[in-house]
């Protein structure tokens, strides 16, 4: 019999997500010194369920172009991140829309971005099985072109799979701000901090229950 990898959830219940500085003591690989983590450790999973919103306009060139640049992002990741792709939001626990996110009030006034990452923390239950996992939501704009579009569903998607923090160098997708040439795969630093990230001790997956 096949094992279902990605059921659909149910009895979902919210937790705490607040992002936690990291510790200036540590000296892991890549840039891991700069991700935050949770008071659950650091978000993660040995195998994640995406949903990507479908393309309700396949004769829109411009719809299409979205689709195939978060594609193209997704499969980056591959290699690196075990992950399934599913039909329906209910299976998932990483969720991209074709969305322009809100724009963000800082400092120095209103800030626009081309994508933003959603990480919510949730106990629920998969297959009669009581379950801890991140839920995230991936926001790209569609108002964006194709190369750009890439880079920033890599970068998102860089986030959702574990890395919450981003790289002080700009040829890295994680980069807060990246050179003039788009990132559209994940360099060796990006891959090395991500290898850490899933090596880390957190308590996402299977829970014990009273």
């Amino acid at each position: 019999m096949t094992i279902d990898s990605c059921p659909p959830a149910a009895e979902v219940r919210p937790l705490q997500a607040v992002l936690i500085a990291p510790s200036p003591a540590e000296q892991p690989d890549g840039y891991s010194s700069r991700l935050a983590t949770t008071v659950f450790g650091y978000p993660s999973l040995a195998h994640w369920c995406v949903w990507i919103e479908p393309d309700d306009a396949p004769s829109n060139r411009w719809s299409l172009r979205w689709q195939n640049a978060v594609n193209s992002a997704v499969e980056q990741w591959r290699p690196h991140v075990s992950f399934t792709l599913v039909p329906d939001p209910r299976q998932a626990q990483i969720l991209v829309f074709r969305r322009r996110p809100p724009r963000r009030h800082t400092p120095t006034g209103w800030r626009a971005s081309n994508g933003r990452s959603i990480l919510k923390l949730v106990e629920l239950t998969r297959n009669n099985v009581r379950r801890r996992e991140p839920q995230i939501e991936v926001l790209v704009s569609p108002e964006l072109r194709a190369e750009v579009l890439q880079a920033t569903a890599l970068h998102e998607l860089g986030h959702a799979f574990g890395l919450w923090g981003h790289s002080d160098n700009p040829l890295d997708a994680l980069a807060v701000h990246q050179g003039a040439t788009p990132v559209l795969t994940p360099t060796l630093r990006d891959r090395q901090t991500l290898k850490w990230v899933q090596r880390q001790n957190g308590t996402f997956g299977s829970i014990q229950t009273d």
